[in-house]
């Protein structure tokens, strides 16, 4: 009999074939989570976290705030250490997800390049 361990071996090479097959097709931030084995808990942190400096985003750039390398800062301390912040801003950016803030970062990171 196969035991749990085994079972979900198999389920996880079944996911990178998956991910191999639907390489150019599948979005390339739900690739990202996959890849980075999140939970869905976790993927609705980052999402919390996202609204949370969107708002802070679009209330600093009222104020007339030009520099949000702070809100840069305050995302990757909260991101999961599993996600590279470089590649979750372009993913997020790609999707067209926060996008004000995601381009905000992009910029930066850009820079810091």
């Amino acid at each position: 009999m196969e035991t749990i361990e085994e079972r979900l071996e198999r389920l996880e090479y079944y996911q990178t074939l998956i991910l191999k097959l639907l390489d150019d097709k599948l979005s390339p931030f739900y690739k990202l989570i996959m890849e980075a084995k999140l939970t869905k808990r976790e993927v609705e942190q980052l999402f919390n976290t996202c609204e949370e400096l969107s708002k802070e985003y679009k209330i600093q750039k009222a104020e007339g705030l030009i520099s949000f390398t702070p809100l840069l800062t305050q995302f990757v301390g909260m991101l999961h250490p599993s996600l590279d912040p470089r590649t979750t801003i372009n993913a997020l950016a790609k999707e067209r997800k926060y996008t004000p803030l995601m381009n905000e970062f992009k910029g930066i990171i850009d820079i810091i390049k």
